[in-house]
């Protein structure tokens, strides 16, 4: 079991994450397909913007994985927690292979359930501090 430090760092991290998706969604709300994000400089730049957010989340998901010794995310198995790790990894260290298809159908499928996950994530972590 992990302790109260660990507790703390984890529902800050959720925080951040949940930040992060309402921030992406607030900005892909005018792109409606994949190509979209490559018919402009701005729209390129919302995704430069996306993949940074994206990145975050993956390294939270990473750290939290860590300071729970692999214990949450066995909980919550509806989630593709590796695969979204994976897509950190791709992002950050190999970013000419971003496929943007892929970018695409994660924020517009994946983000909600991930939210809705991370909401609960939080939710069972606070009720294990001490009141």
């Amino acid at each position: 079991m992990y302790d109260e430090d660990a507790i703390y760092r984890i529902i800050e991290l959720i925080d951040g994450m949940l930040d992060s998706i309402q921030i992406i969604q607030e900005r892909v709300s005018d792109i409606k397909s994949a190509n979209d994000f490559l018919i402009s400089p701005d729209n390129m730049f919302i995704l430069d913007g996306i993949c940074m957010k994206l990145i975050f989340i993956g390294e939270s998901i990473k750290t939290i994985d860590k300071l729970s010794k692999g214990e949450l995310f066995p909980l919550y198995p509806a989630i593709p927690w590796k695969e979204i790790m994976k897509l950190r990894d791709i992002i950050a260290h190999h970013y000419f292979k971003i496929d943007v298809d892929i970018v695409y159908s994660t924020i517009k499928e994946d983000l909600s359930p991930l939210a809705n996950t991370l909401r609960q994530l939080k939710d069972y972590e606070e009720k294990r501090l001490p009141h």
